[in-house]
């Protein structure tokens, strides 16, 4: 049975997981402690894949105190053999008397196994601990395990009216230096960042996170390029990360091998219409292990992600600043003749980021 005292064990599991956040992909982030009595004997995060995992490091530094402990863990123990060992099995090896689980694994490779392995071996598990929080810690994995493409993310900086920009599209910069330094952040979270290519031959953004500490693993860059447009003197191409370009499958062999010459990995795709189809794009992402994307559109790109009904968090950078008549709208939906119509949004949280607003949407739930 489940106590405040298991929750709050958790919480300071949950806590280490969050310790990688910027760098498990493809991954999820995992927490684990191991607790004799009421003393924290072993803690343990899982922070590059390939490495140990959390149950594995907290285990190797509760030592011999594992036997007999109870082990919280943010995610069902492995129970396969991968770039590591099964945690399972390295928590039955090490005595342990008892496992808090706050989900299980999604994964087909795991989904059940490890928690079936340990019961087998008489260590009773006990699950849900937490499990909300843990799905909070990792979006874009569980949904990939469990629908087959990644979670995405939709970032947009707009005016009080609504705006992206003025009516001649000038757009830089509408919020101020902590919003932006913000969105560094949430670059460096995701797996690929996804831009259309017009915002590329309009910006030449960078599209690489810019923080303080370098950072070990960078995101993909992905652009939407239906006619391969991209310069290959792009600044893309300079800066840290891959470079997929997706495109229609009618495109000039002379554009391929520039753009491949220049370091792009092309990424051949059905279209839908005239557009490239978002879905198919998506699922080709979750098959390279893609798990979160953040999508930097503008409204052309955002209203066809929308309308797919594929954005699944929406953040909205607003400053407080009026772009007039004539800019240009966040969004081309509708028209809609009906309030009832029109999608509604949940907010999710508010952040004051000096005079900007960082509001966090989720679609409203049926």
């Amino acid at each position: 049975m489940l106590t405040e005292r298991d929750a709050s064990f958790m919480g300071a599991a949950l806590d280490l997981a969050r310790q990688g956040l910027y760098s498990t992909h493809p991954n999820p982030r995992v927490g684990a402690l191991v607790v004799q009595g009421e003393n924290i004997v072993g803690r343990g995060a899982h922070l590059f894949a390939g490495e140990a995992h959390a149950e594995v490091i907290a285990l190797a530094e509760a030592g011999a105190t594992a036997r007999g402990a109870t082990v919280y863990v943010t995610l069902e123990p492995c129970s396969h053999q991968g770039r590591t060992g099964p945690c399972a099995d390295a928590l039955i090896d090490a005595g342990v008397a008892r496992v808090v689980v706050a989900m299980q694994d999604p994964n087909p490779l795991v989904a059940g196994q490890g928690i079936a392995r340990l019961r087998a071996a008489g260590i009773p598990v006990d699950l849900g601990c937490g499990e909300a929080e843990s799905r909070a810690l990792n979006p874009g994995f569980l949904q990939r395990m469990e629908k087959g493409r990644p979670w995405i993310r939709l970032k947009q900086a707009i005016s009080l009216d609504g705006a992206v920009a003025l009516g001649n599209g000038q757009s830089q910069w509408l919020t101020g230096t902590l919003a932006r330094a913000d969105v560094q952040k949430e670059r460096a979270r995701v797996s690929a960042i996804m831009v259309g290519v017009g915002t590329v031959l309009a910006d030449n953004p960078r599209l690489a996170p810019r923080l303080e500490v370098p950072l070990r693993r960078y995101p993909v860059k992905v652009v939407l390029d239906t006619q391969l447009r991209t310069p290959a003197d792009a600044a893309l191409f300079a800066s840290p990360g891959t470079v997929w370009l997706a495109h229609g499958p009618e495109v000039s062999a002379v554009k391929r091998r520039t753009l491949q010459k220049a370091g792009a990995e092309l990424l051949a795709l059905p279209l839908d219409g005239v557009r490239l189809d978002l879905r198919a794009l998506l699922q080709l992402l979750a098959g390279k292990q893609i798990n979160e994307v953040l999508v930097e559109a503008g409204p052309t790109l955002a209203s066809a992600l929308l309308r797919a009904d594929l954005v699944d968090e929406w953040l909205v950078y607003v400053a407080p600043m009026l772009l007039g008549q004539g800019a240009r709208a966040v969004v081309q939906l509708g028209p809609f003749a009906r309030l009832a119509e029109a999608p509604r949004w949940q907010s999710r949280g508010f952040e004051l980021l000096d005079n900007d607003l960082k509001w966090t949407l989720r679609p409203q739930e049926n």
